[in-house]
């Protein structure tokens, strides 16, 4: 069966009041944005209530789906036949052949549910529903109907044609990006950091990302594999502008200045601080990291604490309070997952202590960063200089 469009269907921003406007035209900007990449000209229309998009005579059904699947913001796609308004009779022959084509021999129970947006058509949406749904009954001699369990709703939209449906595929759900400002994710190679920035961006914010590269202890590969997460993700997020930093000389200096407990949340603390530098410059509004509860030394409630007391933004931390498991779940539905476990290692897991820290004290820290003196700042200054800027699409 050849579907005309695709009726979109969402939950959030329909309780947004006056500003719902400002949350469809998001929703619909993203929408153009995802079928971009499938052929065929495809149009993305706001009618009566209604967000539609319509499609080229010739498409890619699946692909065209996929592409609407990765639109936040989106709960529900119904994919639609259009027919010509030729009066009742006809419409009920239409939708009669629809379930032919949809459902050949059909014999489980229905309901018939219209909605009459052309309220000058002169029978009732309740009236038509009785009358088709006698039609169909006559078609299906094993069909019965339910209006209160069926096990299929057939959706009949009476507008300046007809539409006709009886399905929805699942959306992600969430609001449209760009509705909810924008922040920095620190990106590694592991599972957690793609999955946290596809739970933010979920919720409507746009996202950059931030990648600490240290050649010649973390290889090229690393860093493409990371490129590659970044690609991914982007996938829901939109467009990404990630910053690699060549953060090798700093991890040195800190290893030969530092107690080797320490070096984690005093490495992480430098980290945070190059995030929060480039959150600044381009307006975001917090910073993003994939950290869990109590899953490594560095993200106890004392290490998170040490790493942000650095941070004048706010750090938002999606996963906080997934296991293991739970990320690994999101992190196939999405998937990044085998991206994340190729065998590349990041600076994190090149510069660990053998015995971290675990309750690091604040006063002590702060003792071991005053050795580290002007040196540092220098090294800052020159890795933020050398910072290598790729744009994610």
């Amino acid at each position: 069966m050849i579907f005309h469009a695709f009726l979109i269907k969402y939950a959030e921003i329909a309780i947004k009041g006056k500003n719902r406007y400002l949350f469809e035209d998001a929703l619909v900007k993203q929408m153009k944005l995802a079928l971009e990449p499938v052929e065929g000209e495809f149009t993305v229309t706001k009618e009566q209530g209604r967000v539609y998009v319509f499609c080229p005579e010739k498409y890619d059904f699946d692909e065209a789906v996929e592409a609407l699947q990765r639109v936040f913001g989106i709960v529900g796609i119904s994919p639609v036949v259009i027919y010509e308004d030729q009066g009742f009779d006809q419409m009920a022959k239409d939708v009669v052949s629809y379930m032919e084509a949809r459902y050949p021999g059909y014999n489980g129970s229905f309901k018939v549910y219209t909605r009459r947006a052309k309220k000058s058509y002169p029978i009732t949406s309740m009236e038509v529903s009785a009358a088709i749904g006698e039609k169909i009954l006559d078609a299906f001699s094993d069909a019965s109907v339910d209006v209160h369990n069926p096990e299929m709703t057939l959706s009949v939209e009476i507008r300046d044609k007809i539409y006709v449906y009886s399905e929805t595929l699942p959306g992600p759900g969430g609001m449209p990006i760009g509705t909810n400002g924008k922040a920095m994710l620190l990106l590694s190679g592991g599972i957690d950091s793609p999955v946290a920035g596809y739970m933010i961006a979920k919720r409507g914010v746009k996202i950059e990302a931030v990648y600490f590269h240290a050649p010649p202890y973390t290889s090229e590969r690393a860093k493409q594999k990371v490129v590659d997460l970044a690609k991914l993700v982007a996938r829901y997020s939109g467009p990404i502008r990630l910053h690699v930093v060549n953060f090798t000389d700093i991890q040195l200096y800190i290893y030969d200045q530092c107690p080797h407990e320490e070096l984690t949340i005093i490495m992480r603390r430098y980290m945070m601080r190059i995030a929060e530098h480039f959150a600044r410059k381009d307006k975001c509004l917090g910073l993003i990291t994939g950290e869990s509860i109590g899953q490594v030394a560095s993200q106890t409630l004392q290490s998170l604490a040490a790493t942000d007391e650095v941070c004048e933004l706010p750090v938002y931390r999606p996963v906080i309070g997934f296991d293991k498991e739970e990320i690994v779940q999101i992190s196939r539905k999405i998937n990044t997952f085998e991206t994340s476990i190729q065998p590349f290692e990041d600076c994190c897991t090149i510069f660990v202590a053998k015995h971290p820290v675990t309750k690091p004290n604040l006063k002590v820290i702060h003792r071991s960063e005053e050795k580290l003196n002007e040196k540092i700042d220098q090294l800052m200054e020159e890795a933020l200089a050398s910072t290598e800027v790729i744009e994610i699409q």
